[in-house]
């Protein structure tokens, strides 16, 4: 029952945590396109505390995660969750480079366009893909 459980909150966790690494970055579009200060500083706001929220989604998500492989042996001796801890990796860095983004956009020098940040918020969709295919299918 306890596996149950863990895998529950594990869910969630990955879940809310998506949730920010999808919207962070279109905010950010917003931002890019935006000239007007009170409404950069609004924006940045919400930025700012959604990845205040964010932080702690994504640690959960990670110990829940390395709860279900090291406590339950959850894909131990399995190629796919090798991969998956590689995508796992590079999620956390996304998330981390966000937070620059971030840090950037509140020093007001960002000098990305909003065209980059729509194409920066799909990394996390194409991650979160073949994260699942790799959960589900198990290809390895």
């Amino acid at each position: 029952m306890a596996y149950l459980w863990v895998k529950v909150f594990h869910i969630l966790m990955v879940t809310s945590w998506f949730a920010g690494l999808f919207y962070l970055p279109r905010i950010y579009v917003n931002l890019a396109q935006q000239h007007d200060i009170a409404t950069q500083e609004v924006l940045t706001g919400m930025a700012q505390r959604l990845f205040r929220f964010m932080k702690p989604l994504a640690i959960l998500t990670v110990v829940t995660g390395f709860i279900l492989y090291l406590y339950f042996g959850i894909g131990q001796g399995s190629g796919w969750i090798h991969a998956k801890l590689v995508l796992v990796f590079a999620l956390l860095i996304y998330h981390w480079y966000c937070g620059r983004i971030l840090q950037r956009f509140k020093a007001g020098i960002n000098t990305k366009s909003h065209v980059y940040y729509r194409w920066f918020n799909e990394i996390p969709v194409l991650l979160l893909l073949l994260v699942l295919i790799l959960v589900v299918i198990k290809p390895f």
